[in-house]
């Protein structure tokens, strides 16, 4: 808020105080009258409370490392919700991708392939002596070809 000049008044203070300036720079300038005098200490009493206010602020070095403290791990919390929901939205396109390729899969085996494989489900018994039996073929054919000299 600056004061409306005043013609009688002369541009710098008589006191050689040139470089002042804020409310220090108006009041050099005289008062008007002893209630402008009031409100210019006034004001100036808030200034310089408002001042005060900020110089405890930067200097609270403590208040304001745990302000900050809780601000990261606001932010750190947040960040933790949202990488979780992000992990869970993955998790069901994989399951889902996963469940249609099955279908596709499922979908292009010929019938009488899939018929077997149910029934090995179905019969197990069979199925892991008939690889068992494979298993012993393999093996034994192995085991002649190392007897003849071959590797």
């Amino acid at each position: 808020m600056t004061e409306p000049t005043d013609p009688t008044t002369p541009a710098t203070p008589a006191s050689g105080d040139a470089a002042r300036t804020g409310p220090a720079a108006r009041t050099a300038g005289g008062a008007k009258g002893p209630d402008e005098l009031r409100r210019q200490i006034e004001q100036t009493r808030h200034e310089l409370g408002d001042t005060v206010e900020e110089l405890a602020g930067k200097t609270d070095v403590k208040g304001r490392a745990k302000a900050r403290a809780a601000d990261l791990r606001d932010r750190a919390g947040a960040m933790t919700v949202q990488l979780r929901s992000s992990a869970a939205q993955a998790g069901h396109t994989v399951q889902e991708r996963a469940g249609r390729a099955g279908h596709a899969v499922e979908h292009g085996v010929p019938e009488p392939v899939r018929d077997l494989v149910r029934a090995g489900r179905r019969h197990p018994a069979p199925v892991l002596l008939a690889g068992a039996a494979a298993g012993a073929v393999v093996a034994a054919g192995m085991l002649r070809r190392r007897h003849n000299g071959h590797r």
